[in-house]
């Protein structure tokens, strides 16, 4: 049997909704295109909607960050613009660009720490 998918969600979990839907606003120049207050953010971006939520009471334990165990990867145009679109938002990158083997990449941190991996194709 094959799951015949017709979209996809990335959705990440934070005690703090405001906060995290204020940063990916900022961030990517605009609003969620879906808000509902104290629960979920929904960001339309090319070829993916990103999800932003707040577990409730119950469910909390269950979507307690883990170090790790997700990265967003952004491909943009101009890594060095992205970089500083991440500084003036006072998440500045922690390390150096590196070269793999689709092209340069930096890693970045939201504010409840999920890695964003910005990376400028080289094709």
């Amino acid at each position: 049997m094959v799951l015949h998918c017709h979209a996809a969600v990335v959705t990440i979990s934070t005690p703090n909704l405001a906060k995290l839907s204020q940063f990916y606003s900022n961030l990517l120049g605009m609003g969620p295109h879906i808000y509902i207050e104290g629960v979920y953010a929904e960001f339309q971006l090319p070829g993916l909607q990103l999800g932003i939520f707040e577990p409730r009471g119950g469910d909390r334990q269950e979507f307690s960050p883990q170090s790790g165990a997700m990265s967003l990867c952004l491909q943009v145009c101009y890594l060095e613009k992205a970089i500083e679109n991440f500084v003036e938002l006072g998440y500045p990158p922690p390390g150096e660009i590196i070269t793999a083997s689709h092209g340069r990449e930096i890693y970045a941190y939201d504010p409840c720490g999920n890695r964003i991996i910005l990376y400028e194709s080289q094709t």
